[in-house]
């Protein structure tokens, strides 16, 4: 199959275009900047921006599955004077210029990567969000992801091109970057963390499981015009997560157990109550879905996960 990937030069598009390539697929990849090296049998293809006005035609010639992966992330600080309508613009327009042309192009099938911010932040312990839970997105990333998300469904109503969304929680492996990188790097160096009783859980998916449930929606019969989330299917509480790093890191891990309420006590009083949330709050996910439609489960376990990850980091 000829598969078009956006955002392929990103964490998880790179892992996505070697596996395609690795499964024989023609791949077109989509990135940024010109001269970008991904491969030598992969099709690269530069776009500036992706918005309403992208034209995607000789991008989309004899393609028959798309998989969107460019967005405007999540941002901690985001200075845009509307941060919503600057997200809308390529998370919203973007994805939904393509496919309106994707699906005149012929286009079976389109893969969008979206987010578990369109179910929110958080879930009670023990009480994982599944797709058929409110959406309830709290910051303008989610929203934008579940405004497209709908525009998508809509385009696949009147057109009949298949849609499938999936709703990852927070990716890790190889590469990774962000708050799980400056994480791994504090347990490396043996810092102190006072993240020793915390008894949240808290779902993550590794990259590799994450690519193969996209290599199974790109051609099972079943994935169309469904949503799916997605994860390790093991989860996990901050303290286990920062052992189990120390463990893959081949370090002793320094968590002093000071108390969750005290911690969110305190954090709340700095006004930092949204990373105490991060840190001891629940946000899990059922994967059951994805299992009894697709057939599919988690090739990778969470600690064949984070020694990867690990081994990876320690490369550094």
């Amino acid at each position: 199959m000829k598969i078009l990937v956006t955002g392929a030069n990103g964490f998880v598009g790179s892992a996505l275009c070697a596996e395609l390539l690795r499964q024989k697929h023609v791949v077109v990849a989509v990135v940024r900047k010109e001269n970008t090296e991904l491969g030598i049998s992969i099709q690269t293809t530069a776009v500036c921006s992706i918005d309403n006005n992208t034209d995607w035609s000789a991008a989309l010639r004899n393609v028959d599955v798309v998989v969107h992966l460019a967005a405007r992330v999540h941002v901690m600080s985001d200075h845009a004077a509307d941060p919503l309508a600057e997200f809308r613009k390529v998370n919203v327009e973007g994805p939904l210029n393509l496919a309106r042309q994707a699906s005149k192009a012929s286009v079976k099938r389109f893969i969008f990567m979206s987010s578990i911010k369109v179910n929110g932040e958080h879930t009670a312990f023990d009480l994982p969000f599944t797709e058929e839970s409110a959406v309830n997105p709290q910051d303008p990333y989610g929203t934008s992801k579940f405004e497209a998300e709908q525009g998508l469904m809509l385009i696949a109503r009147q057109t009949g091109m298949e849609i499938v969304v999936i709703r990852p929680p927070l990716v890790y492996g190889a590469g990774v970057k962000a708050n799980f990188a400056s994480m791994m790097r504090m347990v490396k160096r043996s810092i102190p963390l006072p993240l020793g009783a915390i008894h949240n859980k808290r779902s993550f998916v590794y990259i590799d499981n994450l690519v193969s449930l996209i290599m199974k929606c790109i051609n099972h019969p079943a994935a169309a015009n469904q949503v799916f989330l997605v994860s390790d299917g093991n989860d996990l509480s901050t303290t286990e997560l920062l052992r189990g790093c120390a463990s893959a890191l081949g370090v002793r891990s320094r968590l002093l157990p000071i108390p969750q309420k005290l911690i969110e006590f305190l954090a709340a009083l700095i006004g930092k109550k949204d990373v105490a949330q991060r840190l001891c709050g629940n946000l899990q996910v059922d994967i059951t879905k994805a299992r009894r439609l697709l057939d599919w489960k988690p090739p990778i376990t969470v600690e064949e996960g984070l020694k990867a990850t690990a081994i990876d980091f320690n490369k550094v």
